[in-house]
This record gives C-alpha cells, sequence and structure tokens, in this order.
C-alpha cells in the first residue's frame, strides 16, 4: 500500500484524491468497506507504524520515505529478511543530484517517446531548469535507450544501486514529512 501511495504521490506530490474500492482492489485487498475491511485493517497498521496519519475525516498523509525496521520488528523477521535488511541498510542512498538524473532520463525518455528529437528534449530539459550539462547527457542516455528499446509502452528499467480504519469514500492521500 505505501508503495501504491508512493507512486501515487510522485506523479502529484500536492497530494491526490483516490476512489477507496478501486484501491482496495488495485492492491488485492477485496471491495469490503468497513472497520473491519482488509483495506481498512492496512491502513491502520500503517497509522499503528507512524508510516501514516489521518489528518482530517478524509486525508491520510503518508511518508514516502520509511525509517529502518526498529529492533524489535527485526527480532520477529526470519534470519533471510534480517541479513537483506541488513544489507540495503547498509546500501549508499541515493545522492540528489542521482535522483535528479534518474528523474530528467525519465523525462527525456517520455519527450523522444512522444516524438521529440534528442535535442529538443535537451533544450526542454533546460527550460525545466536541468543544469545544461545533466540536461545533455539525460537526453544522449535517452536516444540511446530508446534505440535499444524503441517500444513506447516498455517500461523503464530500474538503475543499478538505485528502493484505525479508513474513513469511507474519497481519500485524499498527501505527504507527511519524514
Amino acid at each position: 500500500m505505501l508503495r501504491h501511495f508512493a507512486a501515487l504521490l510522485e506523479a502529484s506530490p500536492k497530494g491526490r484524491v483516490i476512489e477507496l474500492a478501486d484501491t482496495a482492489r488495485a492492491l488485492g485487498l477485496g471491495e469490503r468497506s468497513g472497520r473491519h475491511a482488509p483495506f481498512a485493517r492496512t491502513v491502520g497498521r500503517a497509522i499503528d507504524f507512524e508510516m501514516a496519519q489521518l489528518r482530517d475525516s478524509s486525508t491520510l498523509a503518508v511518508r514516502r520515505h520509511l525509517p529502518p525496521l526498529a529492533r524489535r520488528h527485526l527480532a520477529r523477521l526470519p534470519e533471510t529478511l534480517r541479513i537483506e535488511h541488513e544489507r540495503l541498510a547498509k546500501a549508499p542512498e541515493e545522492s540528489g543530484v542521482e535522483r535528479l538524473r534518474r528523474r530528467g532520463r525519465q523525462l527525456a525518455l517520455s519527450l523522444l517517446q512522444l516524438g521529440e528529437d534528442v535535442d529538443g528534449a535537451e533544450r526542454q530539459l533546460m527550460r525545466w531548469r536541468f543544469h545544461p550539462s545533466l540536461a545533455r547527457e539525460c537526453a544522449a542516455w535517452a536516444g540511446d535507450e530508446l534505440a535499444v528499446r524503441p517500444r513506447p509502452d516498455a517500461p523503464i528499467p530500474p538503475e543499478p544501486g538505485s528502493g484505525a480504519g479508513a474513513p469511507a469514500g474519497k481519500v485524499r492521500a498527501a505527504v507527511a514529512s519524514a
């Protein structure tokens, strides 16, 4: 659920109105509503673990960046998951420049898939206030990537090294500071 909301908030950083039944179905939690429905219990657990917070009767603030697990929760994990968690916790966090590069590449690739040429994508990235050298790099990467993967609907592969119930009706998912 948190990954789903983070993806929605990536596209709409100021928040987004969601239909509860559609979201529950998309997550495989069924359509039941009410206090004891699977979706309501999932939201409740996110609130209990301080990964989400009800701001008012129709706004759910969710964290986009999660803290490491507490020791008491780690102790309950199977050995293999504890080892994986330690490995991921020690991995270096993506820098602001790397995040910007990844975003610039995604934007440039989208522009090329929509019919823009590499130079046009570079100019557009600069209009969006990307540094000129980063805009050039991202546009060139997108041109190379499109030559390898020409289908516009093909998913963009991840770069290596890149990680109480709810009220009925519609809920506005907002970003909480992490």
